[in-house]
């Protein structure tokens, strides 16, 4: 089973936010290996954090050194082998990690995309999920594999390509 926590704080737009992050994860999940997850026993728990550029500016600068405000950052909880990790619980309950979304960045993101800031939203959560599911894009290939996975599951909720104009997120 799939717990999404959502922590929304004001200065996000009017939305279900709830609903659209428990879509999102849920769809990256299913698009992983890790698609077993949401039927499995256990409670597999991610917390999506909607908040202020100027709190992703201050985490961004304290966990990887960037002075600025990002779109979205992820903090996995799990270090090491997902599988093992998950075997190995004793209470039933593993903690994948927590995804932060920074509100200025989004919007001013989706507004130059020229997509709603649900959409572009959406993709972030996705891609923050597959960050907390072990993958990455700091070399071509990683980025490749991580951006197939993300495209096959926004298709799934209908939405389009964020790659297909290759700009980096």
């Amino acid at each position: 089973m799939i717990d999404v926590a959502l922590l929304h704080e004001t200065g996000w737009p009017d939305a279900d936010w709830q609903s659209l992050a428990d879509r999102a994860v849920t769809a990256a999940i299913a698009h992983s290996p890790y698609a077993g997850f949401a039927a499995a026993p256990t409670h597999y728990e991610i917390a999506v954090k909607l908040t202020s550029d100027e709190e992703v500016h201050g985490l961004n600068r304290a966990y990887r050194d960037k002075d600025k405000p990002t779109n979205v950052l992820s903090f996995p909880m799990v270090q090491d082998d997902l599988l093992q990790a998950t075997a190995n619980t004793d209470d039933g309950e593993v903690l994948l990690g927590d995804i932060v979304l920074a509100e200025g960045v989004c919007v001013q993101e989706a507004a130059d995309k020229g997509i709603s800031i649900l959409d572009h939203a959406t993709h972030l959560i996705v891609h923050g999920t597959f960050h907390l599911l072990g993958y990455d894009h700091m070399d071509d290939a990683e980025a490749e594999a991580m951006e197939a996975l993300e495209i096959a599951a926004l298709a799934s909720l209908g939405l389009a390509d964020p790659y297909g104009d290759r700009n980096d997120i």
